[in-house]
Order: structure tokens, then sequence, then C-alpha cells
């Protein structure tokens, strides 16, 4: 069995994602007020993070607890996009993905930069998988 090529890693965006509210946290930050809000959410947007590899896709999130979802491209049954008008300027949107096992979406992130480049990831690998099978 060959290893596994990973295809794509990143964490959320922090502007992108909701740029109204990170100007906001950061006027506020010159004040002192938004800096512990500013930090918490910079923690938070990297200690979760989405890698698509030739054969599954991995959500992991926190770095003291942690929590990690995998979803294997030989069962995913649905992958979702959702993008407002305003995340479609900006080349954002939410993710989800379900398998054939789970009736519920068992990824679901949001700020992720692209979201149409990653679903053409994982169906060019579903496809690849169905093929060997």
């Amino acid at each position: 069995m060959s290893s596994e090529t990973c295809l794509y890693v990143a964490s959320p965006s922090m502007f992108r994602n909701r740029p109204l509210t990170f100007v906001l946290v950061c006027l506020l930050s010159l004040v002192g007020v938004g800096l512990p809000i500013l930090i918490v959410w910079f923690f938070r947007c990297r200690s979760t993070q989405l890698t698509v590899t030739d054969m599954r896709t991995r959500l992991h999130r926190g770095w003291l607890s942690r929590s990690i979802t995998e979803v294997w491209h030989r069962d995913v049954r649905n992958v979702q996009i959702e993008q407002t008008l305003f995340q479609r300027f900006l080349c954002v949107g939410k993710i989800g993905i379900s398998s054939a096992a789970q009736a519920s979406i068992e990824i679901e992130v949001s700020g992720f930069t692209n979201p149409d480049k990653i679903k053409e990831i994982i169906d060019n690998s579903r496809l690849k998988a169905k093929r060997a099978a």
C-alpha cells in the first residue's frame, strides 16, 4: 500500500472569515480591551487545521485538549460549500463533509480560503479511490 500524499493544509483565516469583527477587535486592541479577544481568537484559528491527503480529510482542533475527525475519501457521500456574497468576494467559505456511515455532516469548518479548491481536491481523490476499488 502506498503512503499518503498531503494535498492541502490550512488554518482558518481571521480577517477573511470575519473582516468587520477583525477590524473592530483590532481597534479595541489599541485601548487594550480587544487584545485578549484577539489573542484567544488567534490561538483558536491556529489550533484548527484542515488537512486533505489523497486518501482522507482530517480536521484537528485544539492544542491542550484536542479533537480529531477524519473522513476517508472512499467513504465521502457529500461535500457542501456555503458562501455568502461577501464571502465569495473574499474567497472564503464554510465546507462540510459527510460520509456514508453518518447521517449528519462529520467535518464542518468555516474560514478557509478557496473552499472550491478543497472540494475539487476531495472530489479528485474520491474518483481515484473508486477507480482503485
